[in-house]
């Protein structure tokens, strides 16, 4: 699956879509990240009115295989949570682009996203780090 053009990606495998001109970004993990987890049970995610901070650790998330750390790939104030996570945190895998989701941030450095990997460099990045078959 081709990344969607609309957003940034972290070589941590997340991605941010930013929004408009709201100066907000919502964020998520890729579909290939979510692959390599395996089967999503549960995600943890900073509350609302949290900060988070470009490329640390923002919260984690837990699959059948493992438990692993979310990177944030952006500065800023926690505005919103994909509350539906929390009932049903296989939306990471089955739409971890749209319905997978997992939070809004107010972005208190824009230029970051500049600093983050378009769609088409994210893919050579997965390309190149695959093993050799």
């Amino acid at each position: 699956m081709a990344s969607p053009d609309d957003r940034r990606y972290s070589r941590e495998h997340e991605w941010v879509r930013p929004d408009g001109d709201s100066g907000e970004g919502t964020v998520g993990i890729t579909d290939y990240a979510q692959d390599q987890l395996g089967d999503i049970v549960f995600v943890d995610l900073p509350p609302a009115g949290n900060n988070v901070v470009h490329l640390q650790k923002m919260g984690e998330i837990e699959s059948v295989k493992a438990v692993s750390d979310l990177f944030s790939p952006v500065s800023g104030e926690v505005v919103a949570l994909n509350e539906a996570l929390s009932d049903k945190p296989e939306l990471v895998n089955t739409s971890p682009f749209e319905a997978g989701w997992m939070l809004r941030v107010r972005l208190s450095q824009p230029a970051e996203l500049e600093r983050l990997l378009t769609a088409q460099q994210y893919d050579a990045f997965v390309e190149e780090s695959r093993p050799a078959e």
